[in-house]
């Protein structure tokens, strides 16, 4: 019976964080490819060295920092400083995902802000031949910013439970659909339901910060990893709660300016 539940919440924690890491690569890499194809539309080659030379250097720094760093450091140290990170990130999401649902904040609109950076870009002079540096910048900025965020999701989650390879591979498969959704339909990016995804993404990654610190400071959780489906759904009734206490009485929604997240 023990080698049953061992089983069984092995194989839930393995689902759990490859539906984490999936889900939240895919919306950084949504984000990113905003800033791409806007860049394309001064200099599709430009836009493409800026996308490669951003992949480059995250992969140097990921084999030379961070994959050492999660390697030697002690696991329970480990377990604390990724679960207060992933906690950290977790609860900032949600907070956002929580005032989007309940009308308080303008929904993440990724139409608009491919528009608006558009128009910024345009109104840059296009240099008549070569390269051009305002779009390799703004690909290179954003793959950079975007795949860093989600460097850190997969070493974190992967090492944090010992799946990094796993981990990996959803991220793989993230960026496999994301591209793929993008050659399709590279401008109608606003039909990712972002908000649904944030707001998922953003419990499962609070309830593995909330395990994992426990476990890093000598927690016995009941059942070990069967907890973590426990964790999830308080974290799903709390989001639940705060949407409906602060949904805005008249059902008007408070504006943001494009592109803020």
């Amino acid at each position: 019976m023990s080698l049953l539940l061992a089983t069984t919440g092995s194989a839930t924690s393995t689902a759990a964080v490859l539906v984490a890491v999936f889900g939240a690569s895919a919306v950084e890499m949504v984000e990113a490819l905003t800033l791409v194809v806007a860049a394309g539309t001064r200099s599709w080659r430009s836009a493409f060295e800026g996308t490669g030379a951003a992949l480059a250097l995250l992969a140097v720094l990921t084999a030379s920092v961070g994959l050492p760093l999660a390697h030697y450091l002690p696991i329970d140290a480990l377990r604390v400083a990724v679960g207060a990170l992933l906690s950290l990130m977790g609860i900032s999401w949600l907070r956002k995902a929580i005032l989007r649902s309940a009308g308080r904040l303008a929904k993440h609109d990724e139409d608009a802000i491919y528009a608006r950076t558009v128009s910024e870009l345009g109104a840059a002079a296009v240099p008549p031949k070569g390269r051009d540096a305002l779009a390799f910048m703004v690909a290179f900025k954003g793959v950079m910013l975007e795949g860093f965020e989600v460097v850190l999701i997969v070493i974190s989650l992967g090492s944090s439970s010992h799946r990094l390879g796993p981990a990996a591979l959803a991220a793989a498969a993230a960026a496999v659909v994301v591209a793929a959704l993008g050659i399709v339909a590279a401008r109608q990016l606003s039909e990712v339901p972002e908000n649904t995804l944030k707001t998922v993404v953003g419990i499962m990654l609070t309830s593995f910060g909330t395990f994992w610190i426990g476990e890093g400071a000598g927690v016995r959780w009941p059942g070990s990893d069967l907890s973590l489906p426990l964790l999830i759904g308080f974290y799903v009734l709390v989001t639940g709660a705060m949407v409906l206490a602060l949904r805005h009485p008249s059902g008007e929604r408070e504006t943001t300016p494009a592109g803020r997240a």
